[in-house]
């Protein structure tokens, strides 16, 4: 169930187990991909994984069906200033970041649905995100239970070819939106891609912004990442989703 789509009195009449709230950016993603990449990869993520978790829950002969899986609005713009340099990319403080998300969590306890899961796509998220969870789950105004998960963090051996902009952002994007994608750009984004993120010095990363070590915003290739190759992370990502639902919705609040 989409809550942006669902009125109050579907909400109200329907048996939710766990919410996810797809969490993004609104960064620059080379020339051949949207700024909302990071944000339309997690909702992709958030509805196929709820729609596996639904899946998984169908009752058998001798078992009650499991609860439905809500999928709140996204929240599209993040910790992003490393992306400061490119035209269109924007962002807040993580001391912003962090309270805007706990404080829209903290509205779903209140009609009952007290677990939540932060399905993110963008990496300079990750730490914020997971201190948003823990202070979630602490509070004891709520019985309310949050963790924090990274869909490219979730697929298997693809995760090592994890860049920016390229193979596996890229393949996600062809295989759910593939109209967003600028295909003639491919060749130049492939081109003036970096190899690696950042400048590595005794396990330092010496740069702080993305522009001091890619030209145009791209790490990795992103021709490598087909339409074929989206399907199978979007599989692996929401199947892994669905799988930490199931705990989530077991486990009592800490």
């Amino acid at each position: 169930m989409r809550l942006a789509d669902a009125t109050w009195t579907d909400v109200r009449d329907a048996d939710v187990d766990v919410a996810f709230v797809p969490v993004g950016s609104t960064e620059q993603h080379g020339p051949h991909a949207p700024l909302g990449t990071d944000t339309l990869d997690a909702v992709a993520v958030a509805e196929a994984g709820a729609a596996a978790y639904e899946a998984a829950g169908e009752p058998s002969a001798d078992a009650d069906a499991a609860g439905e899986a809500a999928v709140a609005p996204p929240i599209p713009v993040g910790v992003a200033e490393e992306h400061r340099a490119f035209d269109g990319t924007m962002w807040v403080s993580p001391d912003t970041f962090r309270a805007y998300v706990r404080e829209a969590a903290e509205s779903l306890p209140a009609h009952g649905i007290d677990r939540i899961i932060f399905a993110n796509g963008h990496g300079g998220n990750v730490a914020a995100l997971a201190e948003v969870a823990r202070q979630f789950s602490r509070d004891d105004a709520h019985d309310g239970y949050a963790v924090a998960f990274t869909w490219f963090e979730a697929v298997g051996e693809h995760a090592g070819d994890m860049g920016h902009a390229g193979p596996l952002e890229t393949a996600l994007l062809r295989a759910t939106n593939p109209a967003l994608v600028r295909e003639d750009r491919i060749g130049a984004a492939r081109e003036g891609a970096a190899d690696r993120w950042g400048e590595w010095v005794s396990g330092v990363n010496l740069a702080h912004d993305s522009d001091e070590f890619t030209d145009n915003g791209v790490v990795g290739d992103p021709s490598a990442g087909d339409a074929e190759r989206g399907e199978e992370l979007l599989d692996l990502a929401s199947d892994a989703l669905a799988e930490l639902a199931a705990a989530v919705v077991e486990r009592e609040s800490v």
